[in-house]
């Protein structure tokens, strides 16, 4: 009987979830830091235009960020395949050693080894050494356009999270429910991240916690200090 054989794995996710999360935590930490850090020396009103400049400024730093960056490991990697591609055609006897080879260092029979590298050449050559010579794969590969948005987008989403807190509350308690909701989202953030990578959640939720914790309390405690916004 013939069976589907399907297993879940979340490495495809990569590209966007890293940026993603990195958006939203720092939306939080950032703009809850601010807000914290302001309401300890000044009113609603001064929290609320810190708080905002914060969230537009930060998105958009954010997105170029990711952008730039994310721009230049795609750089890399297609400067990276048009040296792998020259190589191949200047030599590809010789690059088909080395493809074998590079299965042999993995485990593979010599003799065997050198079959799936002809195999693979005679279908792909360049394909199969970018994937096991440079290591990049189409779940990997470096996206900016998907990076930025993402990064810009959650961090928007991140930000208002504190600020419409600090709208809300009394402004009298704006430090004390603005830390406890912002640590709450921080949990909660660290939470949908793992399940979204499948990885541990206990490990993801503390360390966002812990970390934006720091944060925060860092910023008050300056502003308290100085009595000036931070």
């Amino acid at each position: 009987m013939e069976r589907n054989h399907r297993e879940e794995h979340f490495i495809a996710r990569v590209g966007w979830l890293r940026a993603a999360v990195l958006g939203a935590n720092d939306g939080i930490v950032s703009t809850a830091s601010l807000i914290v850090g302001v309401a300890a020396a000044s009113g609603r009103a001064e929290v609320l235009v810190a708080g905002a400049a914060g969230l537009a400024a930060g998105a958009l730093s954010m997105a170029a960020g990711e952008y730039v960056s994310v721009s230049s490991q795609a750089d890399t990697e297609q400067a990276d395949i048009a040296r792998e591609r020259a190589e191949i055609e200047a030599d590809p006897a010789e690059e088909l050693r080395a493809l074998a080879g590079i299965y042999e260092d993995r485990g593979v029979p010599p003799d065997l080894a050198r079959q799936v590298a002809e195999a693979l050449h005679a279908k792909d050559p360049l394909a199969a050494h970018v994937r096991d010579e440079l290591g990049i794969s189409a779940h990997s590969e470096a996206r900016p356009l998907v990076a930025s948005a993402a990064s810009a987008m959650t961090f928007a989403v991140g930000a208002a999270l504190p600020l419409a807190t600090a709208a809300l509350v009394p402004e009298v308690q704006i430090t004390v429910w603005v830390t406890a909701l912002s640590l709450a989202f921080l949990a909660l953030l660290g939470a949908v991240g793992a399940r979204a990578g499948g990885a541990p959640v206990a490990r993801a939720v503390l360390r966002v916690t812990f970390w934006g914790a720091v944060a925060m309390a860092v910023t008050a405690g300056v502003g308290k200090l100085f009595g000036a916004v931070v």
